[in-house]
Order: C-alpha cells, then sequence, then structure tokens
C-alpha cells in the first residue's frame, strides 16, 4: 500500500509541475517536448523483457548500447538541421542533394505511417492483456481495436477536427512522464524494502540477439522530429532541445531497466509484449493500472502525431499533388494493412527497419553536403559512413523479438 501512495504521489507531483511550472510555456520547453514525447512511447516498456530474454544480465548495457546508436543518429541529425537547411536554402530543385532529401522525406512518411501500427498494436496488446481473452480471438481483436482508432483518425483528418486530437496528444506528455516518475518511485521502494531477488538470467550475447537488437530502433527513436520544427524554432533551438531531449529519455530508459534488476530473471520469462504488467504487478497490484494507463495514453499521443507527420510529409513530397486528407487515408491503409498481416513482434522490427533506414539516408545527405561545402573535416565525415552503415545493418537484418 505504501508503495503505492508513493508513486500515486510522485505521479501527481511530476505532472502537476511540468502542466503547471512556469518554464512548461517556454519555447525551450515545447521544443524538447516534441521530441521527447515522440523517443518515450511504450518503448521503455516493451524493452526490459526482451532485452532480459535475450541478453540476461547484460540487458542494461544492450539498452545502452541502443541508445548510443540512437545519440549518434541524433548527431547526424542535428548536423543536418545547420548544414543540410541551409544548403537546401539556396539549392535548385534539380539538385541531387535536393532530391536525395524528398526521397529521405518519402521514407520518413513510410517509416510514420508504419510506426502508427506499432505503437496502435502496443497500445491494443496492453488494453487486451489483463483480460482472459480466448486466444482464438485475441488476434483479430486487437487488430479490430487498431482498424477502429486509425479509421477514427482518418476520419477526423477529413473531419478538421484533427487539430484539437493534436493538442490532446501534445497535452499527455506531462502525464505520461508522471506516470514514468510513478514507476520509477515504486520500483526504487521495492529496492529499499526487499532484500531478496530473483537470480539474474545468465549474460546471453549471439548474432541472433544483436539483430534482434537492431531490430528495437523503433523504441528509442522519434528525436528526428525536431529536425521538421523549422516553422517554429531555430535551428539553435532545435538543436539544444533535441539533445535535451535524448539525455532525458537515455535517463529515464536505463534507470527503469536498473531498477528492473531485481526482475530480469521473471522478466525474461514474461510473455507477449505487454508481459511488464505481470513484473509491475509483483511490486504493486496497483502498479498494472499504472503501466495500462501510461501505456495506452503514451501510444495513443505517438500515433496521432506521426499520423500528422505521415500525412504532412506525403503531401509535402508530392509537392501538394496529395491532399492531406488523401495522404492521411494511405497513411492508414498502410498502417491497417501492417497490423493485419504482422504479430507485435514483426511490427516493432518493420518499424526500426524502416526508421534505420531514413537514418542511414540522412547520414549519406550529411556526407554528401559536408564534402560539398567543407562543414566536416574527414574524421566527422567517416563518422557519418560508419554511423550511415550501423543503420543500414539495422534496416537489412533487425529482428523481431520473437521469430
Amino acid at each position: 500500500m505504501i508503495i503505492t501512495f508513493i508513486a500515486l504521489a510522485c505521479a501527481a507531483a511530476v505532472t502537476a509541475f511540468l502542466a503547471f511550472g512556469r518554464f512548461a510555456r517556454t519555447d525551450s520547453w515545447r521544443a524538447t517536448v516534441t521530441p521527447l514525447a515522440s523517443i518515450i512511447g511504450s518503448g521503455f516498456l516493451i524493452c526490459g523483457p526482451i532485452l532480459a530474454r535475450e541478453f540476461g544480465r547484460a540487458a542494461i548495457i544492450a539498452e545502452a548500447i541502443l541508445l548510443l546508436i540512437a545519440y549518434a543518429a541524433g548527431a547526424v541529425i542535428r548536423f543536418n538541421i545547420v548544414h543540410v537547411e541551409n544548403y537546401l536554402g539556396v539549392a535548385r530543385s534539380n539538385d541531387p542533394v535536393a532530391w536525395l532529401a524528398r526521397v529521405t522525406q518519402g521514407v520518413l512518411a513510410i517509416a510514420y505511417a508504419v510506426s502508427v501500427a506499432y505503437y496502435l498494436k502496443l497500445l491494443a496488446e496492453f488494453l487486451l492483456k489483463p483480460l482472459d481473452m480466448d486466444p482464438a480471438w485475441h488476434t483479430p481483436a486487437s487488430n479490430a481495436i487498431v482498424t477502429t482508432i486509425i479509421v477514427a483518425i482518418v476520419a477526423l483528418a477529413f473531419g478538421n477536427g484533427l487539430r484539437r486530437v493534436e493538442h490532446l496528444a501534445h497535452g499527455t506528455v506531462a502525464l505520461k512522464i508522471g506516470i514514468i516518475a510513478g514507476l520509477l518511485a515504486a520500483l526504487a521502494c521495492w529496492w529499499l524494502t526487499n532484500a531478496a531477488a530473483d537470480p539474474l538470467p545468465p549474460v546471453r550475447v549471439n548474432w541472433g540477439s544483436i539483430s534482434l537488437l537492431l531490430g528495437l530502433v523503433i523504441t528509442v527513436q522519434g528525436f528526428e522530429t525536431s529536425r521538421y520544427l523549422g516553422h517554429a524554432y531555430d535551428q539553435a533551438l532545435r538543436i539544444r532541445t533535441m539533445r535535451h531531449a535524448q539525455w532525458i529519455a537515455s535517463a529515464i530508459y536505463l534507470a527503469f531497466l536498473a531498477l528492473l534488476t531485481p526482475f530480469l530473471g521473471r522478466a525474461a520469462q514474461a510473455e507477449g509484449v505487454a508481459g511488464i504488467l505481470d513484473i509491475m504487478t509483483i511490486v504493486a497490484p496497483a502498479m498494472a493500472i499504472f503501466v495500462l494507463v501510461g501505456a495506452v495514453s503514451s501510444q495513443l499521443s505517438a500515433a496521432v502525431a506521426d499520423s500528422i507527420g505521415s500525412g504532412g510529409l506525403m503531401s509535402e513530397v508530392t509537392q501538394r499533388r496529395l491532399s492531406i486528407q488523401a495522404a492521411f487515408a494511405l497513411a492508414g491503409t498502410l498502417a491497417v494493412a501492417i497490423v493485419w498481416f504482422t504479430n507485435p513482434f514483426e511490427v516493432v522490427a518493420i518499424s526500426s527497419r524502416a526508421f534505420a533506414l531514413f537514418y542511414a539516408l540522412q547520414c549519406s545527405l550529411a556526407f554528401v553536403v559536408a564534402r560539398r561545402t567543407a562543414a566536416a573535416g574527414w574524421p566527422r565525415q567517416m563518422g557519418f559512413c560508419l554511423i550511415g552503415m550501423i543503420c543500414l545493418i539495422a534496416a537489412l537484418v533487425g529482428a523481431p523479438a520473437e521469430g
């Protein structure tokens, strides 16, 4: 009971601070919230059980490596915010760099559409986890929930009501981070009040686990949204706040996995992408509600945000030949198809591959512009190539968590 009370108090305090604090109305925080909201979906909830099963007690090291890859990709995006944006500002429309930039935007539009399927598939899994449903009906029910939500989002786009949903999604960020603070507080309290812990699973590393790790890129992506906020914030602010968003998200991911250490043995045995619900119930029965509310709010807000991003980019790439409404319908159709033809673990890998390809193309843009403008020396250019190769490998071999 005391753990639940402390978790509730921490969640309420952090939510109130982020929602009503004076700094919450500053441009700096608003520019931080956009990438932060995208990075912190339910990724940190599903990573624990998956990494515990594949890497054993080395799960936190695997997570740290994944976050380092993401931070390196973020560094490339931050370079592009200044140098690629400036280059494209004066480049001709038939410039090869301009064409590469348009291809990159097209890939990102598809990646966003795929990620909508990922977010909503997880949302449905968390909603259905507490129900004692016949396994034969679980998948059709999950897919039906996702399809209904996607149809509703597309309908809102045609009804010009999406702006209100966008504001609602943005407003859930404070609640989402507050719930995360409550979960961390609950796990920390368990550490302080329980001396015994399960035996840690042994370290396991092989090629299959590495390809699976690369298939989890989607769980730490989202920082790239800063690249497309030029209409609202200047370059320096976007670079600084993207860095801050990655720092905050990395701290949350690592803290969660570190505090989950006593449960790694049971986490490795957890079933499904919503297996973390079983673990948090051990800490305190009410914690399952925390996880459920946090997961649903995270996934819904992220799905709406990526739907907006996908529709907008598809319309922009086609030079407005495709209306926003038609672009939303196309993105929704792609998301529904992925939902019905994949399982939750496969959709995680597919989403990761799509974003890894986008990051690889961003590395190509950075390299080409650096060569043309001498904006970076050869060591940094080689760094762009190395990061691009890692992202390309992730796009080619990223594996689902259950194959």
